[in-house]
């Protein structure tokens, strides 16, 4: 059977979890089989800057991080679900990717 691998990427969990609800729904209604969303670790960047722009003065730091929130959803699929999850409205700063598998 064909299986539609999903990954989903932003640093904003809220659009994850919006977009993760819309195909969970499409799963509902089309009747397809749906193991996920599974939560991926969390990559965090870190950055740490002195305050100071010169240089001098007491030795002061700003750390700012930035955290990117990943999912994992496994769809059973047929053409009709294919053809819903292609229309899924992707919000700004959210990374998806569809990859059709063999299971």
């Amino acid at each position: 059977m064909q299986k539609a691998r999903i990954k989903l990427a932003s640093t904003q969990i809220e659009k994850i979890n919006d977009v993760c609800d819309y195909i969970s729904g499409i799963a509902d209604k089309t009747g397809v089989e749906m193991r996920g969303p599974i939560p991926l670790p969390t990559k965090r960047l870190k950055v740490t800057t002195r305050k100071s722009p010169c240089g001098n003065g007491t030795a002061t730091w700003e750390r700012y991080e930035m955290r990117i929130h990943k999912r994992l959803i496994d769809l059973g699929i047929d053409e009709r679900a294919l053809r819903l999850v292609m229309r899924v409205p992707i919000p700004e700063g959210l990374n998806i990717e569809i990859e059709m598998i063999d299971g």
